[in-house]
């Protein structure tokens, strides 16, 4: 016989445990683990730094003072532009933990639809009022056709010296200067 499935026999979420380990496994490999974060008017974060509502966190012990990896809440106090400021995240509201150095890490899903996005006038540089969050995107192809509107594929293409052509055919070979 199965058993059904309720909020009661489910247990407590496992995002913040799952969080806190690869936040541990991060460190312990040295790498950085960030964390994606969907902002609303719950999360306290920098609205300057926020881009269609999300922001990325450097949440490593180097950057971070007084890291608290709870189970409802992440806070710490971290340094933007030189000042000092508080950070405070809703677990619900991370919506991917993973290391800089090779992208290794998890994602989750957005918050309920019930979440209200953050307000365009107190948000510099995010999305605009009415517009929808675009998601995370962990990993991206180059497109040869950008839209003109993806503003991180034209910028990403401009800090990005085009690779130059392989010699064509036969068999690569040295070529000794003296």
């Amino acid at each position: 016989m199965t058993i059904p499935v309720t909020p009661d026999t489910q247990g407590a979420s496992t995002r913040p445990y799952l969080i806190r380990a690869l936040h541990d496994w991060c460190t312990d490999n040295g790498f950085t683990p960030y964390l994606a974060v969907y902002v609303d008017g719950s999360v306290q974060v920098p609205a300057e730094y926020v881009k269609n509502n999300e922001i990325v966190l450097n949440a490593s012990f180097e950057a971070t003072s007084s890291l608290q990896l709870g189970n409802d809440f992440i806070s710490f106090k971290a340094r933007f532009g030189g000042a000092a400021r508080e950070i405070v995240v809703p677990i619900d509201h991370v919506i991917a933990i993973y290391a800089r150095e090779n992208g290794q890490g998890m994602a989750f899903p957005a918050p309920p639809v019930g979440a209200e996005p953050l307000p365009a006038e107190g948000n510099s540089g995010a999305a605009e009022a009415g517009a929808a969050p675009r998601g995370l995107r962990l990993a991206e192809t180059p497109s040869a056709d950008p839209s003109p509107g993806d503003e991180r594929t034209r910028a990403a293409d401009e800090d990005e010296p085009t690779p130059p052509e392989p010699p064509g055919g036969g068999r690569p070979s040295l070529k000794r200067v003296k």
